[in-house]
């Protein structure tokens, strides 16, 4: 007698393996993106707090993103949907601006949070 799988336990193995593939890939990439998501809005919250905090210091806001560095401990926050530290836009009208993080490629098709701060 001999051992081993037959030809047809090995499909079936493969076939359920294949099935529960297909039905738990989605649920995971949906749950990936979706706390990428959430970490690319709070890092951005934290961005806008550090514009308004140098705003109210120096009477301006500051589009240029780097010169945040030295005011959130040294490093500006990664935008995990870009897979960068520049993955954020600072936009200055007059006393206002608002900072949103990229969209970026790496978190599926989203609409990030724009957080407006005025003085």
């Amino acid at each position: 007698m001999s051992k081993g799988f037959t030809l047809i336990e090995l499909l079936v193995v493969v076939l359920i393996l294949g099935i529960l593939t297909a039905i738990a890939l989605p649920s995971y990439l949906s749950s990936v993106y979706s706390a990428r998501q959430s970490q690319a809005n709070a890092n951005a919250r934290l961005l806008a707090a550090a514009v308004q905090v140098r705003g109210i210091r120096t009477g301006a806001y500051d589009s240029v993103l780097t010169d945040y560095t030295a005011d959130i401990a040294g490093s500006l926050p990664m935008n995990p949907c870009t897979g960068t530290t520049t993955g954020f836009t600072i936009t200055v009208n007059n006393r206002s601006a608002t900072i949103t993080a990229s969209a970026g490629s790496q978190c599926g098709t989203w609409t990030p949070s724009t957080f407006a701060i005025s003085m």
